[in-house]
């Protein structure tokens, strides 16, 4: 073993504001994201996974004494880092070689001039190994899920094979001056799956017959709306009756539509009666919320004699097979808009076909898709999964399926014809023109997959976008009682030439294919059996029982199956995808022992990773923890499941030496949700624990959390992280030095449990935020001491001068500082509001690092960052910056006890921006260099 472990940046410093920044920014990026190649759950933000990357293998300044002998050394390197960091998470950086370059410089420097591997054991939607592969690391990757596998071949085994190949469709070679990085491959994605489209459409397209509009014009449909329907259980009345969550066709401003519902005569229809729907557009007649559709949570009621009608009858109707589903609209595309029309009976006879006979078998389990969760689709009738289409869209999904075959045996036939190899096939290794056919028909089967999660009858019209809703849009499987049937031959949302549109964008998207690295095995494999020599790992394992992956994966493996089982055999060598190791806490499958299972399996696959590590503390281990938001008790203490992990990996033989909170929202808004701001996932960094780690006392664990984490906080304060991020990252430092040691031993000799140290660590890390107070200045302790007892509220005057007393000010003194004021024989801080209009720093005879801090912080709320930027510099005169930035974290966290959202995000607020506006107020220093000496941001003050 190495004699001294090197730290590495993630264990010390990271610009948490940033990244997390980034991550939220990329949930908005719709279209060019890698992930838009196939579905798949909880994938991690792209910007996360390549800055824990970089930070899990870049050494931390301090691992290197000789060339940083100082504290302000490594500040001064770890702010350089910092800074590359910053430009490297930034998604229009996705694929700039330049940064990459200097990535891969610093990733070589801290290991002996060589890239590492990387595995991610529980690889899933592929966001650890193809950050991997961009920063020029070989990653492998691993999942027991086809579906995952076949994902991540697509983002990291394929792209490197074919990169810099012209595409072999006839005559698109010469439509442009060379090809490069994946653009070639892209283009016959695009041309292919447009063979494939007007194959079909010629197949198939009199099932989807074009709308005429009231003026006679043709126009092609975009979606047929269709609603469920029952019968009335009233005896007098028993009208078919629609199932209607929402008659809202469209909410777009200007363009609002509505359907109008009536019973109207009809002697072909049992009992004589009908509902019929018109098109309204009359705002005055528009749904309203009371009155909007006819079937909500409690149950539904008739249009026609509105008797209400319980959920349990709609079950036992549609479990007997007596549902059906009307025809309600037909959305046709307009001149800038959508037309809503009428149905007809053309369009009534071309749904009206046949299912066919050659649709994948699979059947929904009798349970929730959702470990977590009792609901399913099947109390509703539907038994397979081919039961959540219509009749007309499985033949469009078979016919599209039957003809990827097809497809490949042409691109086979197009590479041969100029001049490619043929080569092994894709998952034998191969890389001529027959692994070519098959990577595109890959993709293909991806657009296959795409349109079956737009082109079922559980998918949603959408008014406000006034398109079909994908059925994935959260981990489960919901009941939708109206429906949309997209027209695979439109040109709008839900057809199949927008799917190859996205699917191509994300191909040709600068965050995919950046890197021509060579990927290395990406294997179905069981993360508690591989191999984990000469790699390192970082990886997002399944969280109990938060996702039901494999159960979620069958809706799709079904039509992938069909599409690539020649293309793939080993990997589609069972009819569903494999469950029995499946680690997750499913409670469905295992019952009482889901939890037991899951423990098991969790410790089997950590354990088996720190025997691979073994005779290598320099190499770091890097896991996700999903963090989910009801974790959190009325005390705001987390449950079990942070606990059990953290034991996990203590018993396993590692230490845990840093824990990061990775959001994919903006902190102010996690403050605002609610009083226990959680991150969406953490971070931990953990290394091998030797095996003759000694023990210690709690007595001794205690004086070295005390003796550790004032430096630990110090560093982590200097880095950009949000003070609503502070509590959780500090647990890193604390918790590593409860890890180090093979057991703590209470004071009956019994061993401390992890939350019990977790208990410790938070106490701790009260005393250690607390005694900054005695570094500031008089005025700003007083400040302190009062805001934590009264906020700003007013007191007794003589409890105020008391207190003044004994922190070395006077009520005059704090008055003539304008933080206070006393008169009446009350007294009170002046709030925020009093404190936000302009101040005059060079007229203010005394300003104490409470003014400073509180003027900031309201300035920020109020007139943004600017304005702060442009006050700094005069500030610097009169106190220390990191005076006010470490203030602004030990106000957050008293509003954070205090239970106090607003003054949160106030403090939050400032500090959250403390970077960028330090940026800012250099370019304002410049501007005053005529009348004093231009200031360094980056020195320290005394």
């Amino acid at each position: 073993m190495t004699a001294t472990p090197r730290r590495k940046l993630i264990e010390v410093s990271l610009p948490l504001e940033a990244i997390n920044a980034e991550a939220s920014r990329e949930k908005s990026i719709r279209h060019g994201h890698p992930s838009g190649l196939h579905q798949y759950w909880a994938r991690r933000p792209l910007a996360a996974a390549r800055a824990v990357l970089f930070a899990q293998l870049v050494d931390d300044p301090s691992s290197h004494p000789d060339e940083f002998p100082t504290t302000a050394a490594q500040d001064g390197e770890r702010a350089r880092l910092h800074a590359l960091l910053e430009q490297l998470v930034l998604w229009q950086n996705s694929n700039n070689e330049s940064l990459l370059r200097q990535a891969r410089a610093e990733i070589r420097k801290s290991n002996d001039g060589k890239l590492p591997a990387i595995l991610d054991p529980f690889a899933g939607g592929g966001a650890i190994p193809l950050e991997a592969q961009r920063l020029g690391l070989e990653a492998h990757a691993s999942d027991l899920n086809p579906l995952a596998v076949l994902i991540n071949k697509a983002l990291i085994e394929i792209p490197p094979k074919f990169a810099g190949l012209s595409p072999v469709f006839p005559g698109a070679a010469s439509t442009r001056n060379g090809w490069s990085r994946v653009d070639g491959f892209a283009e016959d994605v695009r041309r292919y799956g447009d063979w494939m489209l007007d194959r079909a459409e010629k197949q198939i397209g009199s099932q989807y017959p074009r709308a005429v509009a009231p003026d006679g014009t043709e126009h092609t449909v975009i979606a047929w709306l269709w609603a469920r329907a029952i019968n009335c259980p009233s005896p007098a009345c028993g009208i078919s009756t629609p199932l209607v969550k929402s008659w809202w066709l469209s909410k777009r401003k200007g363009q609002e539509a509505f359907l109008s519902p009536t019973v109207v005569d009809d002697e072909s229809v049992p009992g004589g009666r009908r509902v019929a729907f018109s098109i309204s557009y009359d705002m005055t007649a528009a749904p309203s919320a009371g009155d909007d559709g006819t079937v909500g949570r409690k149950g539904a009621k008739c249009v026609a004699c509105e008797t209400a009608i319980p959920l349990a009858h709609v079950r036992s109707e549609a479990q007997a097979g007596r549902m059906a589903a009307q025809l309600t609209t037909v959305v046709a595309e307009g001149e800038r808009r959508r037309l809503y029309l009428e149905p007809t009976a053309e369009h009534l006879a071309a749904a009206s076909v046949a299912r066919p006979n050659n649709v994948p078998i699979g059947s929904l389990p009798p349970h929730s898709l959702s470990p977590n969760s009792n609901q399913t689709v099947r109390i509703y009738g539907f038994e397979e999964f081919v039961d959540l289409f219509t009749p007309r869209q499985l033949v469009a999904l078979t016919t599209l399926s039957d003809l990827v075959t097809e497809v490949r045996a042409k691109i086979l036939h197009d590479g041969l014809a100029i001049g490619l190899p043929r080569g092994g096939r894709l998952e034998g290794g191969g890389d001529g023109a027959d692994a070519y056919a098959d990577a595109v028909a890959t993709i293909l089967a991806f657009a296959i997959d795409k349109q079956a999660d737009l082109g079922n009858a559980l998918c949603r019209w959408e008014p406000n976008a006034q398109c079909p809703r994908q059925l994935f849009a959260r981990q489960n499987i919901p009941m939708v009682w109206d429906y949309a049937e997209s027209n695979p031959f439109s040109s709008s949302s839900g057809s199949f030439k927008v799917i190859i549109s996205g699917i191509e964008k994300a191909l040709r998207s600068p965050a995919f294919g950046a890197s021509n690295v060579p990927a290395g095995p990406v294997v179905a494999a069981d993360a508690a059996a591989r191999d984990y020599d000469g790699v390192v790992v970082s990886t997002d394992p399944p969280y109990y029982d938060n996702i039901g992956y494999s159960d979620l994966s069958d809706f799709f493996y079904i039509w992938l199956r069909r599409s690539l089982e020649s293309v793939y055999p080993s990997l589609f060598a069972t009819m569903l995808v494999p469950k029995a190791e499946e680690l997750v806490a499913n409670p469905h499958r295992m019952g009482r022992e889901a939890d037991a299972f899951f423990i098991r399996g969790f410790n089997s696959v950590f354990q088996r990773i720190r025997a691979g590590y073994e005779g290598d503390d320099d190499r770091l281990l890097t896991v996700y923890y999903a963090y989910k938001q009801q974790e959190s008790d009325a005390e705001g203490t987390t449950s079990s499941g942070w606990h059990t992990l953290l034991d996990g990996l203590v018993n396993a033989g590692w230490i845990i030496t840093a824990t990061w909170p990775m959001r994919t929202e903006t902190s102010s808004r996690l403050i605002a949700s609610g009083a226990n701001a959680l991150a969406s996932s953490i971070v931990l960094a953990c290394r091998p624990r030797g095996a003759d780690a000694p023990t210690a006392t709690r007595r001794s664990f205690v004086a070295e959390l005390k003796s550790e984490l004032p430096e630990a906080l110090r560093t982590l304060i200097q880095g950009s992280i949000a003070p609503v991020d502070l509590a959780q990252a500090a647990i890193g430092p604390g918790i590593s030095v409860f890890s180090r040691y093979s057991r703590v031993r209470e004071a009956d000799g019994s061993d401390m449990s992890v939350r019990d140290a977790l208990l410790l660590i938070n106490s701790t890390l009260d005393e250690v935020i607390g005694e900054q107070e005695s570094d500031f200045d008089p005025d700003t302790r007083f400040a302190v001491k009062w805001y934590r007892q009264y906020g700003w509220i007013q007191e007794n005057s003589g409890i105020a001068d008391q207190l003044a007393r004994s922190s070395d000010t006077s009520i005059g003194a704090l008055e003539r500082g304008g933080i206070f004021e006393a008169k009446g024989g009350r007294a009170r801080l002046l709030s925020p509001t009093q404190l936000e209009n302009e101040w005059d720093i060079g007229a203010d005879e005394h300003v104490s690092v409470w003014e400073a801090t509180v003027r900031l912080a309201a300035v920020m709320a109020k007139h943004g960052a600017d304005e702060v930027a442009g006050l700094l510099p005069l500030v610097q005169t009169r106190v220390s910056l990191d005076a006010v930035k470490e203030l602004g974290f030990l106000l957050f966290h008293e509003a954070e006890k205090k239970r106090d959202t607003k003054d949160a995000l106030l403090f939050n607020g400032l500090v959250s921006a403390w970077g960028d506006v330090n940026e800012q107020a250099q370019k304002h220093a410049g501007s005053l260099r005529s009348v004093q000496q231009a200031f360094d941001f980056d020195e320290e003050e005394g």
